[in-house]
């Protein structure tokens, strides 16, 4: 585990907003993988879960790290990279602020797309 995965970082939107977020990457019991973003603010939380399955790629294999995911249709993100944090954050902030667990690969293509250079 890298020494960062478990830290609370800090990012505010430019309206003032304040959000804390980590990453973590754990093996389940099935020996899958899962990247877990989390993001608090004002005392609740909003963890997006990218679980990996058929076509979609969580933080493992030979090319990869923690953080990374990425699906069959070449949408990917690197959890560990602000400005891809802020893309979360709009999306789920565009979709009504969700709280609790959001599956992460529903948003995938939507932070790929808008988050492309």
């Amino acid at each position: 585990m890298r020494n960062d995965e478990r830290r609370l970082r800090h990012l505010t939107l430019p309206d003032g907003t304040a959000y804390r977020w980590s990453v973590r990457h754990r093996r389940l019991a099935d020996d899958r993988h899962r990247e877990t973003l989390t993001l608090h603010r004002n005392g609740t939380a909003v963890r997006v879960v990218f679980d990996e399955g058929p076509g979609r790629v969580a933080g493992t294999g030979f090319f990869h790290h923690t953080g990374l995911v990425h699906d069959e249709h070449g949408n990917s993100a690197n959890l560990h990279e602000p400005a891809v944090v802020r893309a979360f954050v709009d999306e789920i902030r565009r979709r009504g602020d969700a709280v609790g667990e959001v599956d992460g690969w529903e948003l995938l293509t939507a932070v790929a797309v808008g988050h492309q250079t």
